[in-house]
């Protein structure tokens, strides 16, 4: 696995994490007049969403029981359909999807971080 693959499924749980803790305390009706609330709704999903679609095909593979394009289509959706955002959809992302996510993603990095464990170290470089 790639270096920026290790990275990118780090960005994913801590934006899933932040997003869940902005609902932890609210309801969905605080979307209808809160817009900085969906903002960083919308913000943490877009993030998830740019990191999946820069994880590698090949690790992508690797961790098939996480909804890549789905994820990435959401991204999309958010980006270039940002004039007509259902809520209900966010706050269903957020409280139902995400919660899912988090959980395939910590067997992810579970398994990036035994990688990382088995990989030999890069060799010295050589000054001179």
């Amino acid at each position: 696995m790639r270096r920026d693959d290790a990275i990118r499924l780090r960005h994913m749980p801590d934006a899933v994490r932040e997003a869940r803790g902005f609902t932890a305390t609210r309801s969905r009706s605080d979307l209808d007049f809160d817009r900085m609330f969906l903002l960083a709704l919308v913000k943490d999903i877009e993030i998830i969403g740019e990191a999946a679609s820069r994880v590698s095909a090949e690790a992508r593979t690797q961790f098939p029981d996480i909804p890549w394009q789905d994820i990435v289509a959401m991204r999309h959706r958010l980006i270039h359909g940002y004039f007509d955002i259902d809520l209900d959809i966010v706050w269903s992302t957020v409280t139902y999807d995400l919660s899912g996510l988090a959980a395939h993603l910590e067997r992810a990095l579970e398994s990036v971080a035994s990688f990382s464990a088995d990989a030999p170290d890069p060799p010295a470089s050589q000054s001179g």
